[in-house]
């Protein structure tokens, strides 16, 4: 009896997953379909670059600096280890933020503050049945909330990112200099020499696929959500740690494609 009812559970489970991935396909084909509506939702998708990309610097400025603050107090304490010059603490961080930590983290505080307040600000709409009414007024919820959500989401993250990249880049130098005697020269030498074109292209690629898939994960459990208030606690909940796995799992796939050894 116990073996039949886990199975049951776990059959129960697949078909959840089945159909998740199935909402998110049909979600993604819509999104591209409404992008021919963007003249005209010009005006709300220019509300969203605010809300969404402007209004979120402040939080990604702060965490940026002090990832780069970290990242250099460690990396220097790694070359001491293992008696690295410290010449290379500019390349060592300038590497590490532009291929990996800015992407990466950025997304993550993203998805934390914007994927969370899409799916609660759509949920509750969804509840108190505002994308109902939507529809009986022949608006589509898809070109009005939606779209601009997610494109502001794709646009915004690799834009976010380029502001970490600098931020983190000069929050390392700052403690290069002050707490571990490498001069600016030094510093600024050894981030040029490392630097490479190609590698901020790619950490941007990352980040816009991150953007796409926090956008198309907190609007999608947001129009699913059911269940009152309690519910939408439950899909914000839900939208976060989904966007933040789906995240590292991505970075993991674009890592090996993008970056060969």
């Amino acid at each position: 009896m116990a073996e039949v009812q886990g199975l049951v559970r776990v059959g129960r489970r697949g078909i959840s997953v089945v159909s998740w991935i199935g909402g998110i396909s049909i979600l993604s084909s819509r999104f591209l379909y409404h992008l021919k509506d963007i003249p005209r939702s010009a005006r709300v998708i220019f509300e969203q670059f605010n809300s969404i990309g402007v209004k979120s610097l402040p939080l990604i400025i702060v965490i940026a600096v002090f990832v780069g603050a970290v990242s250099a107090w460690q990396a220097a304490y790694q070359f001491k280890f293992i008696g690295a010059p410290l010449r290379y603490l500019g390349q060592a961080v300038g590497k590490a933020v532009i291929m990996e930590l800015g992407p990466v983290l950025s997304a993550l505080v993203f998805a934390g503050r914007v994927g969370a307040g899409i799916t609660a600000e759509l949920g509750t709409m969804k509840v108190t049945e505002q994308i109902d009414a939507l529809d009986s007024m022949g608006i589509s919820p898809n070109r009005y909330l939606m779209m601009p959500r997610v494109l502001a989401c794709m646009l915004m993250v690799p834009l976010l990112v380029v502001f970490a990249d600098f931020v983190a880049i000069m929050g390392g130098l700052v403690v290069s200099v002050v707490g571990v005697d490498v001069s600016t020269e030094t510093y600024l030498n050894g981030l040029k020499s490392s630097f490479q074109l190609g590698d901020l292209v790619n950490g941007l690629i990352k980040a816009w696929v991150f953007g796409l898939i926090i956008g198309l994960v907190a609007c999608f459990e947001g129009f699913r959500t059911q269940g009152g208030a309690e519910g939408v606690g439950t899909a914000t909940t839900q939208s976060v740690v989904i966007s933040m796995v789906l995240v590292l799992v991505f970075d993991f796939i674009f890592t090996v494609l993008l970056f060969r050894i």
